[in-house]
């Protein structure tokens, strides 16, 4: 890799048709926030840093400051230094002479505004793995809906309509048509993915209307892993913008429809590579049982990372494609924990409990965390589920918003992965945005108990 010092030459004696950089720090809810600056500005930024108010990580899902953070008045909105995350500036293929460059505070530096730094967090926890001799390896698969822009700037939601104009009516889940159909967008986004060096790989058509899977290849450096599943994010989104459609990541934009995920595969190697979960045996070594016995001991503690909104608890039905319970199996998608068939040197864990409206960073961050809390504890997982996970589970997961921001906000194992100055910062956003939700009076209120109350 370039040094960083000497990133923005090299970049830009490929591209100088870059008049514009785009400075993005990923905040608590996962969106892009920062700054538009000028090429020559950045030999600053890659040098001392790019100050930017503390506020910027107090914001909830409106882009409103929530001021019970203690990142807004208490601090005078102070500036903290962001810097830049090494190999992260690239072109921006669907902006025209336009670049962005991905930041994260410094750990010093950046105070108090670097407590609330996803990208930060998910850096601690991985480093008390590589402190124990564990590498994490990960990867993300991305599912999200193809919709309708001209239809949402009416007020209505729909699926798109193809490539080829034609209406996208019928589940076909894996169907070759609707990828025919949309070879147009996806050969844009691999070509737009190569042009940013991501490794967007296997395309499937999901189980609705419009709805789309890629998977990104796995990545022995987890922070990479993540960083690449942000920018792929954005280029989905960018080019969806260009043939007249949203790409739409809320975990259930339709309510007769199956939702979103955001799975997150992940093994552990040591410091050549090698895998740690390898085994011969289907159902893993010790090691990989204890790391999902430590995932499934923490997920109600993290349910308010890997469902964050309210429309992600949506998404959590039985025979739904999405987890109801802290189960795991083999080869099995009506757990949460899917142990994947194939060689021993692939034995991996894929965590199905995010909704594709969850941060990346943290998700991932809370995935490691449960890893390390099982293997320093030897959890035990209990058997492994056979069959139909829907019938033989117990519904225990934490599937409501108050319930898991309960559960997060007492978390000890929240507290000592994440940091308790960070849990008080979640919960502060999160609480304002449920009570700011579940005070609004919907249609559906009105149509129930209007007349009848």
């Amino acid at each position: 890799m370039t040094d960083k010092q000497d990133e923005p030459s090299e970049f830009f004696s490929r591209h100088p048709e870059v008049s514009q950089v785009l400075l993005i720090l990923t905040d608590i809810n996962g969106i892009a926030r920062g700054k538009l600056v000028r090429p020559h500005e950045l030999e600053v930024v890659f040098d001392r840093g790019r100050p930017l108010p503390s506020s910027i990580l107090s914001l909830n899902a409106l882009g409103e400051d929530v001021d019970s953070t203690g990142l807004v008045w208490k601090v005078g909105d102070m500036d903290c230094f962001a810097r830049p995350v090494p190999g992260s500036l690239k072109i921006c293929p669907w902006i025209k002479n336009t670049a962005q460059l991905l930041l994260s505070m410094d750990p010093k530096t950046g105070m108090p505004a670097a407590a609330a730094d996803p990208r930060l967090k998910l850096a601690q926890v991985a480093e008390r793995l590589k402190q124990d001799g564990y590498h994490p390896v990960l990867a993300c698969e991305l599912e999200f809906y193809l919709l309708d822009a001209e239809a949402w700037a009416d007020g209505e939601v729909k699926p798109a309509r193809t490539c080829r104009g034609l209406p996208l009516e019928q589940t076909q889940v894996y169907g070759v048509q609707d990828l025919e159909d949309m070879s147009e967008f996806f050969e844009d986004v691999y070509l737009c993915s190569a042009e940013q060096g991501l490794p967007a790989e296997t395309v499937i058509s999901e189980y609705a209307p419009g709805q789309f899977e890629i998977t990104l290849t796995h990545r022995e450096d987890a922070l990479q892993a993540v960083d690449e599943a942000i920018e792929f994010k954005r280029l989905i989104k960018g080019v969806a913008e260009q043939y007249g459609m949203i790409a739409c990541f809320m975990a259930k934009p339709f309510a007769e429809l199956s939702g979103s995920g955001m799975h997150i595969h992940v093994s552990l190697a040591d410091e050549k590579g090698n895998n740690l979960f390898g085994s011969e045996d289907a159902e893993g070594n010790e090691l990989l049982r204890h790391s999902i016995g430590g995932m499934a001991d923490s997920i109600s503690d993290c349910m308010a990372i890997f469902a964050p909104n309210a429309n992600s608890y949506r998404r959590f039905r039985p025979n739904s494609y999405a987890p109801v319970a802290p189960t795991w199996g083999v080869n099995n998608r009506t757990v949460t924990f899917r142990v994947p068939t194939g060689p021993a040197s692939s034995r991996h864990v894929e965590h199905r409990a995010s909704g594709a409206d969850a941060n990346p960073y943290l998700a991932a961050a809370a995935v490691l965390a449960g890893i390390h809390h099982g293997i320093k504890n030897k959890m035990d997982p209990g058997p492994a589920i056979s069959g139909d996970g829907y019938a033989n589970a117990d519904t225990s997961l934490t599937i409501n918003w108050y319930a898991a921001l309960d559960g997060f906000e007492k978390s000890e194992f929240v507290a000592e992965y994440f940091g308790r100055e960070f849990q008080h910062i979640f919960s502060a956003l999160k609480r304002d945005e449920c009570n700011q939700f579940f005070a609004q009076v919907s249609e559906l209120d009105h149509r129930w108990h209007l007349r009848l109350a």
